[in-house]
């Protein structure tokens, strides 16, 4: 009970913030009916709307906020017809026809003394409303999402939905006689109606482009947000603790949205409106992209060190190549990598274009109210992206722990060490004709159709072919047994992305460095010999040098027909 009653008295104190403006020419528009036929049902109507919104936004999952998109779009058009009749009587007349019977009743309630259009436009602006998220309604939305929908959840929103309507009322009781002397002797009659009618739609115009959001989103209400957090020192202190702390970090974009996905593994549908009141890590990664590999052991570690803070991590596969596509690549790719958080393929690249994202990797962090709050692009950055991890689940209420903690520890081996960028000198090389250099060999080339080539002399950052090989726009294929493949690298690391054409089983290739077998410079998928097995369409390690990096020649013999190679990676 003590909370309901904080939240009717903090929903009365919405008039002082300037959230409460979009609402106020669809109330004032009812200011001289009779109170209890057209101001009451009006602000009941509010009330009642905002609240079972409110709670199936606060419990339920994405189709309630689809269902939410929908009313509101109704709401907005219905209040549209409402105000447009206003200032046109023969508009009116025309929505009378039988289509359209139910927009003309409302329309014509603006000269009854019907209680059930005042109510219907009540409904319809409770829809729009989102009152200013103060101290108080964050601990009611947080509440309901905690307890889960039930009689408690709507009682809350519906106190707070009450104050408001209360505050509402009182103010229109108070000014009801002012406003119609300066309504009589400044818009009398006619010319008053189209007032109104002009705020409305003003109002609705605002609603309907984010402009009003966007405008309160730059005002401040320090009165109201101060007067709610009194009141939680004083009712409800140990709830005043954990209330959302100010943080520095600027808001980037109000945007964030998966919908769109191709199918999710490893969960359920994710919704940044169902995630409300968790700190949510959106990862854009794709499973052959070394960079992407390099990043996912922080990820993965952040994942398991704050998820009893309120931590969600969510993956967005967005594939480079077609391979990458395949659910059950995917999903063997993410048994292989040990990731447990729910991941969404992004086959369209909707959700990349959701974010207006252009890099693998990307994490955006995303604040307790669905704000997009920092980025990290590509590798690196790692400690102060756990910073704001940590600072957006302070800022959401989330306890800190006893002790600093330290910093993760992520388990960095194999593909997940960092490049050595001081002896890093050679790019990432693509070799399907679609976005890769030429091959040295000798003569031209050929595309899309199996052809012979000698390989030429190797200069660093070069790469060549020997045998019968098909290039196509995404990849080199070899058509016989023997071919081979060869770049001349200066890194630490040298990677290769492979695969094998479909029909074709575990293809076992032997690799050479500057000739000789790699001994202890192989990579995790090459034995000391050079001997290699392609068992899926992957990124595979084939050296890690452990003395001075220098500039070197890695050739890969495949002894069975179908290899695809689609690009090399260095590090």
């Amino acid at each position: 009970m003590t909370l309901a009653i904080l939240a009717f008295v903090a929903g009365m104190l919405t008039v002082l913030s300037p959230c409460i403006l979009p609402v106020l020419p669809f109330v004032f528009a009812r200011h001289d009916r009779p109170f209890v036929q057209g101001q009451l049902p009006l602000l009941a109507g509010l009330a009642t709307s905002f609240a079972l919104v409110a709670s199936l936004g606060a419990v339920a999952g994405a189709w309630a906020v689809q269902l939410n998109l929908v009313g509101r779009w109704i709401a907005l058009a219905a209040l549209a017809l409402f105000a447009a009749s206003l200032l046109s009587s023969r508009l009116a007349a025309w929505w009378s026809a039988p289509l359209v019977r139910a927009g003309a009743r409302l329309a014509a309630t603006q000269d009854s003394r019907s209680w059930r259009g005042a109510l219907l436009l009540g409904l319809a602006t409770g829809l729009i409303w989102t009152p200013c998220a103060g101290p108080v309604l964050g601990l009611v939305l947080s509440t309901a999402a905690l307890a889960g929908p039930g009689v408690h959840t709507s009682w809350l929103l519906l106190s707070y939905g009450a104050g408001a309507a209360v505050a509402l009322g009182l103010g229109l009781r108070m000014g009801a006689r002012p406003l119609a002397a300066l309504k009589a002797r400044l818009l009398p009659g006619a010319a008053g109606r189209r007032a109104a009618g002009v705020a409305m739609l003003a109002a609705v115009a605002a609603v309907a482009t984010g402009l009003d959001t966007a405008v309160l989103a730059r005002s401040t209400a320090p009165g109201a947000a101060g007067l709610e957090a009194g009141l939680l020192q004083r009712v409800l202190p140990q709830a005043h603790a954990e209330q959302p702390q100010p943080s520095r970090l600027p808001v980037e974009s109000t945007r964030a949205n998966l919908e769109g996905g191709t199918q999710w593994l490893n969960g359920a549908p994710q919704s940044i409106p169902a995630l409300r009141g968790k700190v949510v890590l959106v990862n854009f990664w794709t499973y052959s992209c070394v960079n992407c590999l390099r990043t996912l052991p922080y990820v993965k570690a952040w994942a398991q060190k704050y998820a009893d803070r309120g931590l969600v991590v969510v993956g967005v596969h967005t594939p480079e190549f077609a391979f990458e596509k395949e659910t059950g690549h995917v999903q063997r790719a993410l048994r292989d990598l040990q990731i447990g958080y729910p991941v969404v393929q992004d086959n369209g690249y909707r959700i990349w274009r959701n974010f207006g994202n252009q890099y693998w990797p990307a994490l955006y962090f995303i604040d307790a109210q669905g704000r997009v709050r920092h980025h990290q692009f590509g590798e690196g950055g790692y400690a102060a992206s756990e910073r704001v991890i940590e600072e957006l689940l302070r800022e959401a209420g989330s306890p800190a722990p006893d002790s600093a903690a330290p910093q993760v520890q992520a388990d960095t081996r194999g593909l997940g060490l960092a490049a050595d960028a001081a002896t890093l000198r050679s790019p990432e090389t693509y070799l399907g004709y679609e976005k890769g250099s030429a091959p040295r060999v000798a003569g031209g080339i050929v595309t899309d159709q199996p052809a012979p080539y000698q390989p030429a002399a190797l200069q660093t950052n070069s790469w060549s072919l020997a045998g019968t090989w098909t290039l196509r726009p995404e990849y080199v294929e070899g058509a016989e047994a023997g071919g081979r493949l060869a770049v001349r690298f200066q890194a630490r690391d040298a990677n290769l992305v492979l695969g094998r054409a479909d029909a074709a089983g575990p293809l076992r290739f032997r690799l050479t460095l500057d000739g000789q077998p790699p001994g202890a410079d192989h990579g995790a998928d090459v034995d000391a010999e050079g001997n290699g097995v392609v068992d899926a369409t992957r990124l595979y390690q084939l050296v890690r040098q452990g003395g001075a990096v220098k500039a070197r020649t890695v050739e890969i013999r495949f002894l069975d027909a179908g290899a695809r190679g689609y690009a090399f990676t260095f590090g």
